[in-house]
């Protein structure tokens, strides 16, 4: 008999046998004789089938979304530009007792609320944000003052326009950051009404430390980092190199654009007066004109023009405000974005690298002194107290590599950032093509009704007259 005549397949699961008994089938196998009932009895057990549930859990299980790694920001231009806008207006002058100050009113709508705050305000701000976040893109704030070679160019009134404007974008920009938007020293800045807001920003900041120390993954950074970090970094960093330099002039472009709006305005509002200064001219016409001469009514009917020349000279003001409004303040605020990144590179090279370097010399240093000691006796002191230096610089040398790749970290996801904004590009183009198409119907109505007026006033076959020159 074979032991396999009594093994029992069960929906492709092996049937169990008991140890004891399965031995007892083999001796008597062996011996050639046939096994009892009783042994045989209750001898099979079959396996319990596995539970696998329903398909439909298979399903939804499959579809579950795998763990996104850390270091990959997902956002879109559209959520960034949901977090927050903040308005920041200019508020009436107020005088002190020796100088003057400049105060802003600043709205956030996230948080819904309204404060008061100085340009010192900013600037302490501005200085404890890159405390706080270093390895991030803080972009820059404008001057407190005239520079001396602007100062001949620029009224008083267009330089705080000017930044006020320049305050706006920073404070949009820092709101709308993914990482800065939900910070307590954020928070701070645009919700507390209080007039010590800079010592509440400093001892916020001073409770929380800077990122490396809040952030749970800052001491994880290396193992989320791509093997090839450093290419990447480099032909990133070019990359964005070019698209500033391309920004830069289309902003140059446009500003001058938005320029020639306003003179032409203002070279419409002076054509029109001109003609109106002409037409009001009350001289005598010589009587040897006055019988052939249409002068005398022709002069009375440019008095009424200069109402149609200043309508145009204010569409022509109005598309210099859209062209500066909707065009130039959207490429400056991409363009300090910008900046900031080449700014966070400086810092991470000139900063995290350099003192990660020093550090390194000063270890090395450190063990040749005590080489030396070592060779050369000296007090066991101050062996000891070498020793002591050398474990202290060791452990400064692990915590700056630990910076150094939560730096890099920092710097890939920032890179990422730069790259969600680009789109705006097409909210530029958006922009520019919608005040051009705006601003000539706007014009181009306004000469139509001036062109039948003309013709009105002068007649059709006057205002066709062939060319005074030859061509």
């Amino acid at each position: 008999m074979k032991i396999a005549e009594h093994v029992d397949y069960t929906d492709g699961f092996l049937s169990k046998v008991s140890l004891y008994k399965a031995l007892a089938l083999i001796a008597l196998a062996q011996q050639g004789k046939q096994p009892s009932p009783k042994l045989l009895e209750n001898c099979i057990q079959e396996f319990p089938k596995p539970q696998l549930g329903e398909f439909k859990d298979l399903q939804t299980l499959r579809m579950q979304p795998t763990q996104e790694s850390p270091l990959m920001v997902s956002q879109t231009l559209g959520k960034l530009l949901a977090r927050d806008t903040v308005q920041v207006e200019l508020i009436p002058e107020k005088k002190g007792l020796f100088l003057k100050h400049v105060e802003y009113q600043i709205t956030s709508q996230h948080f819904k609320i309204s404060v008061y705050r100085r340009y010192s305000d900013f600037d302490v701000f501005h200085e404890l944000l890159l405390q706080r976040f270093a390895y991030r893109m803080v972009p820059a704030l404008p001057p407190k003052r005239m520079l001396k070679g602007v100062l001949a160019s620029m009224s008083e009134r267009d330089f705080i326009e000017g930044r006020r404007r320049a305050l706006g974008r920073f404070i949009n920009l820092v709101a709308r950051h993914p990482f800065f938007s939900e910070d307590e020293l954020v928070k701070t800045f645009l919700t507390f009404n209080g007039s010590d807001v800079q010592v509440k920003m400093r001892d916020a900041c001073k409770k929380m430390g800077d990122e490396f120390m809040t952030n749970t993954i800052a001491s994880l950074a290396k193992e989320y980092l791509p093997a090839d970090i450093q290419a990447q970094f480099s032909s990133s960093r070019e990359l964005i190199r070019n698209i500033h330099n391309s920004f830069h002039k289309l902003r140059d472009r446009a500003e001058k654009m938005a320029e020639r709006s306003k003179e032409n305005a203002t070279d419409l509002l002076m054509f029109g007066r001109e003609l109106s200064t002409l037409g009001s001219d009350g001289s005598p016409i010589p009587s040897l004109a006055s019988s052939q001469s249409t002068w005398g009514i022709l002069r009375q009917s440019l008095k009424g023009l200069s109402v149609e020349f200043a309508l145009l000279a204010d569409k022509g003001a109005q598309q210099g405000r859209r062209e500066e409004d909707d065009v130039v303040e959207k490429l400056n605020l991409f363009l300090d974005l910008l900046q900031s990144y080449r700014d966070l590179c400086e810092r991470h090279e000139k900063g995290v690298l350099h003192e990660h370097q020093r550090a390194l010399q000063k270890y090395g240093m450190m063990k040749r002194q005590m080489m030396s000691a070592t060779v050369q006796p000296k007090e066991q002191v101050s062996v000891e107290q070498l020793e002591s230096r050398i474990v202290q610089q060791e452990n400064a040398i692990q915590t700056m590599e630990l910076r150094n790749y939560f730096s890099l970290f920092c710097l890939h996801q920032e890179t990422q950032l730069i790259f969600t904004y680009l789109p705006i590009t097409s909210h530029i183009l958006g922009a520019f093509v919608n005040s051009q198409v705006q601003g000539h119907q706007e014009m181009g109505a306004v000469w139509n009704d001036l062109q039948q007026k003309l013709g009105c006033l002068f007649g059709v076959d006057e205002m066709q007259s062939p060319p005074l020159t030859p061509k």
